[in-house]
């Protein structure tokens, strides 16, 4: 594959973007469906949109070479991850064996990471719920998580899919929160070792007497129920590359490493006051000018003794 340097500066901010960095970016995720899907699920799919429209992409049209968990499946869910620069997606399909069925999965350097496949059962949509619209939650605000249940912790399927679901709707990776911007609540109860029910819910915040304040959970949706049916995790290879933390390493000034040019350096070289410095009489062009003008002489001599 030809590696070929960006010829514009705006090619060259797209690159930067999408490169490696100590601090990731948010991470954005790719929405889309196979051949065949359900009403159910197109609501699903379209709601998760909803709830991550700042930093996700969908796809309308169908996929006929996506196949999840199988040889060569996932060859075009790899392309359509890189060429977004997505690295969650939620992919869905309907069919008689795996009905309303909803694929949830990352990605390590676009190749797939892991994967959990859920059916989704008892689908209520946003429009289903009656609330006051001004406790509706702000696009881009910072969730909390609520998982009730020892089984969160015990079974291995539900502790894969609890990891996959923070990972899905965590968002910007912050140190600091501020209490008055927290205005939403993921609610995740585990109802066997293979179903759990999601629930998103307005927080209201209200006085009680104290600096912190009453919380209530006002449900705005969506809500649904979650079957594990199948999951992948990643290989031990594979999890010890992408838990690799960089090494926090003296930075030098002026030096950038590239992936084409390698290691390059920018020298900083003060003015040199080239009119102000005393030159030499032993300079070779001093030399060659006198020479030219003492024969200039002596052939003036010549022709005035020839005269």
């Amino acid at each position: 594959m030809q590696i070929r340097a960006p010829k514009t500066k705006r090619a060259k901010r797209e690159l930067d973007k999408r490169a490696p960095k100590l601090v990731e970016n948010v991470k954005k995720t790719l929405i889309l469906h196979g051949t065949k899907t359900s009403a159910v699920l197109n609501s699903v799919l379209t709601e998760l949109y909803h709830l991550k429209r700042d930093n996700a992409v969908k796809f309308s049209k169908k996929n006929e070479n996506i196949k999840p968990f199988e040889t060569g499946g996932e060859t075009s869910l790899e392309f359509f991850s890189h060429k977004t620069d997505c690295s969650l997606f939620a992919f869905g399909s309907h069919s008689k064996k795996r009905p309303n069925n909803l694929v949830l999965g990352r990605t390590y350097d676009h190749h797939i990471y892991d994967l959990v496949e859920v059916g989704v059962e008892n689908f209520k949509s946003i429009e289903s719920f009656e609330y006051d619209k001004k406790l509706a939650p702000k696009i881009g605000s910072k969730p909390l998580f609520a998982f009730i249940g020892e089984e969160f912790e015990s079974v291995d399927e539900l502790k894969h899919l609890k990891e996959v679901l923070l990972d899905f709707f965590r968002g910007e990776v912050v140190e600091n929160l501020n209490l008055t911007g927290v205005d939403r609540v993921f609610v995740c109860t585990a109802l066997s070792s293979k179903t759990i029910l999601l629930m998103h819910c307005a927080l209201r915040l209200k006085k009680s007497g104290t600096s912190i304040p009453r919380m209530e959970l006002v449900e705005v949706g969506p809500s649904m129920n979650l079957v594990v049916r199948r999951h992948r995790l990643p290989s031990e290879s594979l999890l010890k590359e992408a838990m690799k933390t960089p090494d926090h390493a003296k930075k030098i000034k002026n030096v950038t490493s590239d992936v084409i040019k390698g290691k390059t350096g920018r020298i900083y070289i003060p003015d040199q006051k080239v009119g102000d410095m005393p030159l030499s009489n032993n300079i070779k062009g001093l030399k060659r000018e006198r020479r030219e003008a003492k024969q200039n002489k002596e052939s003036k001599k010549r022709k005035t003794e020839s005269e």
